[in-house]
């Protein structure tokens, strides 16, 4: 009987775990204080309705597994609309539910990691949020709708949809403390209209200026379509990234590895309809693997062609073009694209350095009423390596490592709709485009 007291007194003398806490609000004064005052593990609740022309700060202190999670009440039924901007800061944040519907024009960044260029976010998560938009033209003031700055953010199963304008959809910044290590996945990236001149992409992970920076960023499992905004719909600027396993649907532009090296680009699907100018792949730099990519039915040519080797300037500066060192380019299959593979492609006259020490390995290329390769620079530095290729005409002198006949071209999956974007189903169908 002793023994049991004594062991209900030790047991109340130990503190129980907090019990976490829900913070209710209905604006961004009251939102800013709930975060900075909230624990790890506790909610804040967005309300319902319209939030209009506000400021929205989110700086709390979470931990790992107990994050902060700031949420709209019903996913999908809390609109930011306006003026409206979100500034995500501390860590282990987890932000979710929130619908940007809209953004007024003269906003340059709709949504930052960071709440100022002192304080940035680390580890957090921006998840089942959408930014639509139904403005069409081509504003003065650039905008740009995600910001990752800082290091070890998520974005995940979130929308993007119908922008236009100049300026980049989603952009990773590294340098002066932001580390990069980010993971972009399973997002919808919706249509946007042609912007006729450099400045819209839809993805650019860095910078010319930081390119040489690691970046460290894995893009996997997002859907890209109809993003037509320019040549570059994702432009990679920085070193070591992953983009893994995504689907371009007829998406005008390419994935183009445009400054930094090493990095590995694998299992994407590149899905044109015949749709114009719609492309694959573009090399730039060192160190790059791309391997096991699926590409069909694309008319791009040149910079848009399904798979292009560009050429390099000599003592080339961080803006300009880099040459194409040790490359490895294997496992491929591409069908029926206009421009299967361009090797030497220059819009520089100072750009006289063909790719070197490369390699082009087990690929299968099908296109019976085009040429296959298509080369405007020396072959000396590529190494060839049990290619199957079938077209019109090789396109090239027969070379060892090339056999002329049909290989396995079997399609993979692409994402759908139902595997990417908010999970409340906004109905990218009901956004208008202009052509």
């Amino acid at each position: 009987m002793a023994l049991a007291v004594v062991a209900a007194l030790l047991a109340a003398c130990v503190p129980s775990e907090a019990v976490a806490k829900v913070w209710q609000v209905d604006d961004a004064p009251s939102l800013k204080k709930a975060v900075a005052s909230a624990s790890p593990g506790d909610e804040v609740v967005l309300a319902a309705g319209e939030w209009r022309d506000q400021k929205l700060v989110v700086r709390g202190q979470g931990k790992k597994g107990a994050p902060i999670t700031v949420r709209a009440a019903t996913p999908g039924q809390t609109v930011v609309t306006g003026a409206s901007v979100l500034r995500i800061g501390g860590e282990h944040v987890v932000v979710a539910g929130l619908l940007f519907r809209d953004p007024a024009s003269e906003i340059s960044d709709l949504i930052q990691f960071r709440v100022d260029s002192k304080q940035l976010a680390s580890h957090c998560r921006l998840t089942d949020c959408a930014v639509i938009s139904t403005k069409s033209g081509d504003n003065a003031q650039e905008c740009r709708w995600v910001n990752l700055y800082g290091e070890g953010h998520r974005v995940d199963h979130c929308a993007l949809v119908g922008r236009s304008g100049k300026g980049t959809t989603f952009v990773v910044w590294l340098g002066d403390g932001s580390e990069g290590r980010h993971r972009i996945d399973h997002n919808y990236f919706g249509p946007r209209e042609r912007l006729g001149k450099n400045g819209g992409e839809t993805l650019r992970i860095g910078d010319s200026e930081t390119s040489m920076l690691l970046g460290e960023c894995v893009v996997e499992q997002n859907l890209f379509e109809k993003c037509n905004g320019e040549t570059e719909c994702v432009s990679n600027k920085s070193c070591g990234n992953t983009y893994r396993k995504n689907t371009f649907l007829e998406v005008s532009g390419t994935l183009t590895l445009r400054h930094g090296n090493g990095c590995l680009v694998e299992e994407n699907v590149f899905r044109g309809n015949k749709a114009r100018g719609t492309g694959g792949i573009r090399i730039i730099g060192e160190d790059h693997v791309v391997r096991g990519n699926y590409m069909e039915n694309l008319t791009g040519d040149d910079a848009r062609s399904a798979l292009t080797l560009m050429m390099g300037i000599p003592n080339s500066p961080a803006n300009r073009y880099f040459q194409v060192k040790r490359a490895v380019i294997e496992n491929n299959r591409l069908v029926d694209c206009e421009h299967s593979l361009l090797i030497g492609l220059s819009d520089d006259r100072q750009a006289t350095l063909a790719p070197v020490s490369s390699i082009i390995r087990g690929n299968v290329i099908v296109a019976k009423e085009y040429a296959v390769v298509e080369a405007r620079c020396s072959l000396e530095g590529i190494r060839w390596d049990n290619n199957h290729f079938l077209g019109d005409s090789l396109g090239i002198s027969p070379v060892a490592g090339v056999e002329v006949r049909e290989g396995d071209v079997r399609a993979p999956t692409p994402i759908g709709r139902d595997e990417v974007g908010a999970s409340w189903r906004f109905n990218p169908n009901s956004i208008e485009q202009t052509e």
